[in-house]
């Protein structure tokens, strides 16, 4: 069945398809550029999920130990005012673009709607261009399919996973550059493996090392050495003593020896004096954690949801103990970090809304009259250097009042018109590009030239009839409760050049229910198989976890070569449609991986 969609959409995505492949290496390369040792300084970027200002011993929360993110601070610079937006994937689209989130249509946090549009430059790219060796490990969670994957954004190495969350963080399925593989241990702890292995084999060049970590986002599972430590621990200072926030707790714990991991191997190394660290969160934390009197959590616009610790270190750029008071955002990295670097030539300022930091890193007054504006679902609010208007237009002194009690509108009218104005202005000029809606009219590129290998996963998917989720959170989901021939899974898809694919699915099926013969169609070739092997393992992750949880379980899916389609180029629909079910059901569907041959 064929999928006819407006020339308005496809020709763009297409050009912009050709022109980021151009640019971009394909995600079975090896990093082939390098730079004189010590030309350049290595970066390594931090980025944990759902941890809040309050989060860190060194901000003031005394019921955990955070010493080697602490020490960063102290050994550098720790960013008094800084914001990222409520929730996970905006946060990390304007970190890696250095624009507001709308601009590269990022409007969601799964489903496709975390995408960031082809046409948009990342930090990879830009470090890439200018000699770096570049390596992403951890959630990505801002496109799966190539050029959205990590390794057509500019990232040479990526080992993780591509969507919002992960069921199950011991020894979980993973991908290395697209090919699917089986984790190591406590995933956190794996990611820091690679990424050290990435920095010693490329410690004689310059290095941009990314580490989006996924916790304390839940599901709350944490090594047993962490949970130890809190498990029995009464809290005080949180507004909820219960196992949720000792877990996180738990996890953050964890992500610090991560860090000081990183920071040892950068020391035995003699890597530390030319290297540039950072450290920083997505959003607020998820609960109601004790966070410094702060008003709201991950998915507000409040102070509380949006206001992160930022800390830089750079021996050979940054004095120890600086502290920058004015706002700046995710927005800011990309050009404050190209600048430390000394690669500003590889940027078009013009293209972002962030700006270079630098001048605050060196002592200087910040921006004047610098306003940042968080969004999400609608919900705007900004902040200058002191006042905080919220999204239903109260102003706030942010200086006396914090939790913002007490309006002050009154009191500061001309105040709260200048951020009535910036509010407005983002309305017209940002969230006017924002072309996605709820039903996101981009299709989802299979088979790229580029790419050896394309994930179609349930979460992309859509389903008929009576086929359901596993969870209402698409994410990490599987398909279930498919019994009749009357029902398919589908994906809207586009391909870029036609070729053929090795095909194999991942599935579970038990006993007395196998037989099931289904076609794959496309606009061109179909293919046909049968689930001819039973393979039903329990639910994984529920003995793990210290909290309970909303999202989907896993299981352990097999995966099984189903043959060989070959795939005309353009819009197309994807659908797995069942023609005979002997059993009472088809299968638990979990992902499709296509190899181009």
């Amino acid at each position: 069945m064929r999928v006819t969609l407006p020339i308005s959409i496809l020709l763009p995505l297409l050009l912009a398809t050709a022109l980021h492949a151009a640019k971009a290496p394909p995600m079975t390369s090896q990093p082939g550029l390098s730079a004189t040792a010590g030309s350049k300084p290595n970066v390594v970027v931090f980025l944990s999920d759902d941890q809040g200002w309050g989060d860190l011993s060194i901000n003031g929360n005394n019921e955990l130990s955070t010493p080697n993110i602490d020490r960063l601070a102290r050994e550098g610079a720790r960013f008094m005012q800084f914001y990222v937006q409520p929730v996970c994937s905006p946060t990390r689209a304007e970190f890696l673009t250095g624009c507001y989130h709308p601009r590269s249509n990022v409007y969601s946090t799964s489903a496709g709607g975390e995408r960031m549009d082809l046409d948009k430059t990342t930090i990879a790219d830009v470090f890439r261009k200018a000699g770096y060796a570049t390596g992403a490990f951890g959630k990505w969670h801002n496109g799966m399919q190539y050029p959205y994957h990590p390794n057509g954004r500019g990232f040479d190495e990526f080992y993780g996973f591509c969507s919002g969350h992960w069921g199950n963080y011991y020894d979980p399925m993973l991908e290395h550059n697209g090919k699917i593989v089986r984790g190591k241990g406590f995933c956190i702890d794996d990611f820091t493996d690679k990424a050290i292995d990435f920095i010693e084999q490329h410690k004689d060049q310059p290095f941009f090392v990314f580490l989006p970590y996924n916790t304390p986002h839940s599901p709350m599972q944490v090594p047993d050495e962490y949970w130890e430590r809190f498990k029995d621990k009464t809290l005080t200072l949180q507004k909820y003593d219960n196992n949720h926030t000792r877990c996180a707790l738990a996890m953050c714990e964890n992500i610090d020896w991560n860090v000081g991991r990183v920071l040892q191997k950068l020391e035995q190394l003699n890597l530390s004096e030319e290297t540039i660290v950072v450290y920083f969160n997505d959003n607020g934390p998820n609960g109601s954690r004790w966070n410094d009197g702060l008003k709201g959590k991950k998915g507000s616009t409040d102070e509380g949801g949006v206001k992160s610790p930022l800390h830089i270190r750079y021996p050979k750029g940054i004095q120890p103990g600086i502290q920058p008071v004015g706002v700046s955002g995710a927005i800011d990295l990309m050009p404050t970090l190209a600048d430390l670097a000394g690669i500003t030539d590889q940027l078009n300022v013009l293209s972002l809304d962030g700006l270079s930091q630098v001048h605050q890193l060196e002592g200087k007054a910040p921006h004047k009259d610098r306003v940042m504006v968080n969004h999400w679902r609608g919900r705007l609010s900004a902040r200058n250097q002191r006042f905080r208007l919220d999204q239903k237009g109260k102003l706030y002194d942010m200086k006396e009042d914090p939790g913002q009690l007490q309006p002050v509108n009154q009191l500061y009218p001309e105040v709260a018109k200048v951020l009535e104005k910036a509010v407005q202005d983002y309305r017209k000029t940002v969230l006017s590009e924002l072309k996605a809606n709820k039903l996101d009219s981009r299709p989802f590129i299979v088979g790229h030239p580029d790419a050896r290998y394309t994930h179609l996963p349930a979460r992309d998917a859509e389903a008929t009839g009576k086929i359901k989720r596993s969870s209402k959170h698409p994410n990490d989901s599987f398909y279930t409760n498919w019994t009749s021939k009357d029902e398919s899974i589908f994906w809207n898809a586009v391909v870029p050049a036609s070729g053929r694919f090795q095909v194999t699915l991942y599935y579970t099926c038990p006993q007395g229910s196998t037989g099931s013969k289904l076609i794959l169609k496309s606009s061109g070739d179909n293919l046909t198989f049968v689930i001819d092997e039973p393979h039903d393992p329990p639910l994984v992750g529920k003995s793990d976890d210290r909290s309970s949880r909303s999202e989907s379980y896993v299981k352990d899916f097999k995966a099984k070569p189903i043959g060989i389609v070959e795939l005309a180029e353009g819009p197309q629909k994807l659908e797995l449609v069942p023609q005979e079910i002997p059993g009472d059901q088809v299968m638990d569907f979990r992902l499709l991986v296509l190899e181009r041959l």
